[in-house]
């Protein structure tokens, strides 16, 4: 037999990977490979996000015609209250950090698991327990707090299923502090032999960035809620003016979590986005070091600036002030970020394969969100627009222009090592065009519907403002018809796809050095890192010129 082996007249037994390695039910239910727990999560948030999507699709339709034609107002209130908790607290917050996240940082350090294995099995666990609670909450009836829940309304008065919605994001908010206490540990002890913290890879440093904001923001979210539950169960006097109460403290708590959470959602985001543009630019990252000093800046910032969503509240001037000049000072980071992609694409031998795509539609969007964001960082233009459609669109254009096509960008530059199959690359392109196309037309006419006085949460409008709806509500149709393609042809290469080399797009980085799948334990043995990440020229070598191994890579993909 081991002759023949030896002879090659029999064929080898295939190499296991993590998909093989046990394929029943309670192997995955019980499972501490954070690859496994990266599909769970990808799986669970997938689901999540389809519910928000379903909600969101049925108030578009309301707005079709400015006196409401299919929904009750109530019924309204609880659909984009429900669409707001779901897709903030369940899709946008874990998509990044805990898919790719969960998959990618010990691979791309080089350690065999994250530092904590049960613990982030448990994780997952509290995610489901805290969906449950958020989904009994909409099946009973509904919560029509809206997604931020502000006191007195929701202590008080609302008669809706406040305390089960408020306990899921309660539930939740622990199972990201378990994340993210889980990626600093594992960043700090588990790095390969001669990965220093300056040869880390930027998603890794973004992913890092986000841990801290998790650990660090996510109690107060826990506590502020907690106190919402006990004045509207317990009769505490906490918010309640009337027995000495503070409502305007509950805004304070919420957003001092809350503006924080957006960088939870976005620097995950960039660092996708900067795994990305190197690798089909065929360029070094742009200031490397820049760019994780802005990271770290955005992570800490974030913490200053509550307060510019609450001008109209009742804040004293002086306060406004400050939060204002620190909302223009947390865009610096920002703006070195995208100033260092765009330099990384200069002379660059781009290659516009649907990644990239994506992360371009990242940069564009992000751009946007962030410019328009300056506006309402002005006191004066923000007292106008405040509770418009023009802050919609804004913190669309962030979180889900930006995020969620660097989600795509990331699914799809990974999805050959995360299942080992190749996708049609035509379709992929082709949604990726539709997505930014998409969004544009769903969201653009927000900020003019916004700035000429429509406000939201209002599901009957004056009728001047319908051309803008109808033109919204057209675009959420492209945007949706964007989001489902990738559902289906990526389903598709799961089962005819072709096999994924274990380098198909010529890129740097541990990861691509292990198989596709990768191995249980990710690698045979051991790595060592002597080099940066983005060495995509050697030394010596013209611009635009790739070293032969890549060349290679390139020419058999």
């Amino acid at each position: 037999m081991t002759d023949a082996l030896l002879a090659g007249d029999l064929p080898l037994p295939p190499r296991p990977d993590y998909l093989r390695h046990g394929s029943t039910i309670s192997s995955w239910l019980a499972t501490t490979d954070h690859k496994r727990i990266a599909i769970l999560y990808a799986i669970t948030i997938t689901v999540f996000f389809f519910l928000g999507g379903a909600a969101i699709t049925a108030v578009r339709l309301e707005l079709f015609q400015p006196n409401g034609w299919l929904l009750t107002s109530d019924t309204y209130n609880k659909l984009f209250s429900f669409h707001g908790i779901i897709m903030v607290w369940f899709f946008l917050v874990p998509s990044i950090p805990n898919t790719f996240g969960n998959f990618l940082l010990p691979l791309m350090i080089g350690a065999p698991d994250v530092a904590f294995p049960r613990l982030n099995l448990f994780s997952w666990y509290l995610t489901i327990a805290a969906g449950a609670f958020t989904v009994y909450a909409l099946v009973a009836g509904g919560v029509d707090t809206g997604w931020t829940f502000y006191t007195p309304y929701s202590s008080m008065f609302s008669n809706t299923h406040v305390f089960a919605a408020a306990a899921g994001v309660f539930v939740v908010g622990f199972a990201s502090i378990a994340t993210g206490v889980n990626f600093i540990a594992t960043t700090h002890m588990l790095r390969a032999p001669g990965m220093t913290w300056f040869r880390l890879p930027l998603f890794i440093w973004a992913i890092y960035a986000t841990s801290l904001i998790m650990v660090l923001a996510t109690p107060v979210l826990a506590i502020s809620l907690l106190l919402v539950i006990a004045e509207r169960v317990l009769g505490l006097p906490i918010f309640d003016p009337a027995r000495g109460g503070d409502p305007i403290l509950f805004q304070h708590l919420f957003w001092f979590y809350s503006h924080p959470a957006v960088y939870i959602m976005v620097l995950p985001a960039m660092g996708v986005v900067s795994e990305i543009i190197p690798c089909f630019a065929r360029r070094r990252i742009f200031g490397y070091d820049f760019m994780v000093y802005a990271m770290l800046a955005i992570a800490g910032i974030g913490f200053f600036v509550w307060g510019h969503h609450m001008f109209v509240s009742g804040q004293s001037a002086l306060a406004s002030l400050v939060f204002s000049f620190l909302s223009f000072i947390i865009a610096v980071p920002s703006a070195i970020k995208v100033f260092n992609w765009t330099a990384s694409l200069y002379r660059g031998q781009i290659s516009f394969d649907s990644p990239m795509l994506y992360a371009l539609g990242f940069v564009g969007l992000f751009t946007t969100g962030g410019l328009s964001g300056l506006f309402l960082a002005s006191i004066p233009v923000d007292v106008h627009v405040t509770d418009t459609y023009f802050v919609v669109a804004h913190f669309h254009y962030i979180m889900v222009g930006g995020s969620v096509s660097a989600f795509f960008a990331g699914l799809h530059f990974w999805w050959p090592k995360v299942t080992g199959k190749l996708y049609p690359e035509s379709w992929a392109k082709f949604a990726a065009i539709l997505m930014y196309a998409g969004f544009n037309m769903t969201f653009l006419p927000q900020f003019f519907a916004g700035y000429l006085g429509m406000p939201r949460r209002y599901h009957t409008y004056p009728a001047e403002f319908q051309i803008y709806n109808v033109m919204s509500s057209a675009g959420a149709a492209v945007l949706a018809v964007a989001y489902l393609l990738p559902l289906g042809y990526l389903t598709w290469s799961l089962f005819y796809g072709g096999n994924a080399a274990k380098n198909p797009w010529g890129a740097t980085g541990l990861e691509w050095t292990t198989g596709s799948p990768p191995p249980p334990k990710n690698f045979d043995r051991q790595p060592r890192v002597d080099r940066g990440p983005y060495e995509y020229h050697a030394e010596g070598m013209s611009a635009g010129t790739d070293p032969p191994e890549m060349q290679n890579a390139r020419e058999t993909r």
